[in-house]
């Protein structure tokens, strides 16, 4: 059941913040009720429904004038702001009632001209449905509940049922002008309506405040809900770790290989497997259930029509087995294609026909994406599918869309044009494991990478450095917890990441402590410890990550930090020299190994860098040692000048795109010939 979270105080603090205009006071109430609508999932997901609301302003002239401000494309209804819902005059937009018919791209031309401000985004393809309704406030969902009712084969009848002559019902018309006038004529028809139910799409319900249609977009909801025995809400995003055997790591690798560009990035996959997941992956009438398209129109852009099925007796059958049926999925997409694309009004570019979606029998549902925010939004869609078809089959029938309404929305202009961002950032989706990540180096590292737009798993040994590191990050990002020294931890991290993104593109074996003394000194105990965890730690992540990476088929990279002790040692250090000079033979050894599997592997030279490793308290007492103040201490290079961490992070960045670079060490020190490689 969906709960009312509508709060006098809050919204009265919002108004008494919007100033003495009443526009801008309605503006603020209507930001206030999108906000809430849109913070549940079982409303609204990612960028699904609109809201609007009809205020007075005075133009230039200081002429009133009606304004009606509707949801902008773009953004999402549980983050937006004032901004997010663009403002157009609205006598214009009504005067578009009178006309026969309108194209989408008229549409879009009258409601850019229109706009108040001429850099707001586009406005809703649904703005003029939303124009057409008399109402002050408007709002739109692709509620759950809705989604179950509008799919069912007698859900009209089911409608009449709930709400008698309460709700008026449109048939399905495709989102832009015909749906606005059709939707306008159910109204009219009957103006005591609360609201409307769009067959095989949502709900919309008005009023004259912004608490009344929220009130009544949750109280209609809920009577669905209540009718169709549903009583929790849809629970997302639960996760279990799959242990052992996955088929993730090599289903990215089919999925990019299917492309034929050896240099195609592999999908990032967010896995959901909790019990609601698995009970549906259980049901007897799965593979029927997979052929009938998506529960909204607009999830077709995102999940594509159906997913990709792999039964346990197929994925487990290894890498050929998996590739047929990912090969099976591509051709009955271009088929579909072949026999839609004729009969569209103008010519359609297929687009890449991978899928979007998998249900992976004792794995779990899959998202898949570009980056992790799409394999997200793929993954919370699909468990949102999952629920409607389950229970709208057991309720009657799942009845949505067919093939042609499906492939109209996914080949229509408006709707690509939403997704059709600038260029994707260099290393978009790549999967980056950096240990010793809640560090100063590693979340420098972690932090050049997500800029470029990698996600990123950082692997520490305390959760809480993690959890504050993460949060430094932001974006979608993981961290495990673990001693990297500890037997089996590399190939734990490696499931961490199978399991948080699908597999693994990049490791930076960063992970490291300095323990000084003179040899002489050192007792065996102390020097084969600083070993474990400066070397034989490296060697351990750098094996478990090769071979993850040769399960995937994919080129993939290995980063190590080797530090210019290995070949300048420095007094008192050779606990710390030692097992990096033994790293620099390790990085130059696997390049030489694993370089015919498309794995490259380089390495950094860093010296005097701020961190765990060279603390304040350290830099004193070395400059005092040198007889220099720690200025000039840490400038002691050729070019006078101090190294940071986030020249260390963008050095390890650089080799990461140096696309033809194996076997290569880096010297990032400002300049010390006696730590020059050559």
């Amino acid at each position: 059941m969906i709960e009312n979270r509508y709060n006098e105080a809050a919204a009265a603090e919002l108004v008494a913040a919007a100033g003495d205009d009443p526009a801008d006071q309605a503006l603020a109430l209507r930001v206030y009720t999108s906000r809430l609508i849109g913070q549940n999932p079982d409303l609204v997901m990612h960028g699904g429904g609109n809201t609007s609301v009809k205020v007075r302003r005075a133009d230039l002239f200081g002429k009133l004038e009606d304004v009606l401000h509707v949801k902008g494309s773009g953004w999402d209804l549980d983050t937006i702001e004032a901004p997010g819902l663009p403002g157009l005059r609205l006598a214009p937009l009504l005067r578009l009632r009178a006309l026969d018919a309108l194209s989408d791209e008229e549409m879009v031309n009258v409601q850019r001209c229109n706009l108040l401000d001429s850099t707001s985004p586009n406005p809703s393809v649904e703005t003029l449905l939303h124009a057409f309704l008399p109402h002050r406030f408007v709002d739109h969902t692709h509620a759950t509940p809705f989604l179950i009712l509008a799919n069912l084969p007698d859900a009209e009848a089911v409608c009449r049922e709930i709400f008698g002559d309460r709700l008026g019902i449109v048939p399905y018309i495709m989102p832009g002008f015909a749906l606005a006038r059709k939707a306008a004529e159910v109204y009219e028809a009957n103006p005591e309506v609360e609201g409307l139910l769009l067959l095989n799409h949502g709900h919309f319900a008005f009023g004259d405040t912004a608490r009344e249609s929220y009130d009544k977009i949750v109280s209609h909801t809920n009577e669905v809900a209540a009718h169709l025995g549903l009583k929790t809400p849809t629970r997302l995003r639960q996760r279990r770790a799959v242990k052992g055997a996955s088929p993730l790591p090599v289903l990215r690798g089919v999925i990019a290989e299917m492309r034929g560009d050896a240099d195609a990035p592999m999908p990032v996959l967010d896995l959901r497997n909790g019990p609601e997941v698995m009970g549906f992956l259980d049901r007897p009438d799965l593979e029927d259930l997979a052929t009938r398209g998506v529960a909204s129109p607009d999830h077709v852009i995102r999940i594509k029509g159906r997913p990709l099925v792999l039964p346990r007796s197929v994925w487990s059958a290894g890498r050929d087995a998996i590739r047929k049926a990912v090969a099976a999925f591509e051709d009955e997409y271009r088929a579909m294609f072949d026999r839609q694309a004729p009969q569209a009004a103008e010519p359609k570019t297929m687009l890449i026909p991978d899928p979007k979606v998998a249900w992976i029998e004792g794995i779990g549902i899959v998202g898949m994406g570009a980056n992790a925010k799409a394999a997200a939004i793929a993954g919370d869609l699909a468990e949102q599918n999952a629920r409607v078809r389950a229970v709208g089959e057991d309720a009657g029938g799942f009845r949505p869309l067919g093939e042609k309404d499906l492939f109209d929305l996914e080949y229509w202009s408006l709707e690509q044009a939403k997704l059709a961002k600038s260029s994707a950032p260099p290393l978009q989706g790549r999967i980056v494991m950096v240990t010793g990540g809640a560090g100063t180096i590693g979340l420098a590292t972690a932090r050049a990478f997500a800029a470029q737009g990698a996600n990123c798993l950082l692997v520490d040994l305390d959760r809480d450095r993690l959890d504050q590191a993460l949060a430094q990050l932001g974006g979608l990002h993981a961290g495990f917890a673990v001693d990297v020294t500890a037997d089996g931890a590399a190939s734990a991290a490696m499931e961490a990441a199978i399991n948080a993104f699908g597999g693994l593109d990049i490791l930076v074996s960063n992970a490291g402590a300095a323990t000084p003394g003179a040899l002489l000194d050192l007792d065996d105990g102390t020097l084969r410890a600083a070993f474990e965890l400066n070397f034989f730690s490296h060697k351990a992540f750098a094996t478990a990550a090769a071979r993850l990476m040769r399960d995937q088929g994919r080129p993939g990279q290995i980063l190590f930090n080797i530090s210019k002790q290995a070949v300048n040692p420095g007094k008192n250090f050779g606990a710390y020299g030692l097992p990096k000079a033994t790293t620099l033979f390790l990085m130059r050894q696997l390049a030489l190994e694993l370089g015919r599997d498309g794995i490259r592997v380089n390495g950094i030279n860093a010296d005097r860098i701020r961190s765990g490793l060279l603390t304040d308290d350290f830099i004193a007492e070395r400059a005092r040692a040198r007889g220099v103040d720690e200025r000039d201490y840490m400038a002691g290079n050729l070019l006078g000048r101090e190294v940071e961490a986030d020249h260390i992070g963008a050095a390890f960045v650089a080799l990461a795109q140096s696309e033809r670079t194996t076997a290569h060490v880096m010297t990032v020190d400002g300049g010390n010939i006696e730590a020059a490689l050559r």
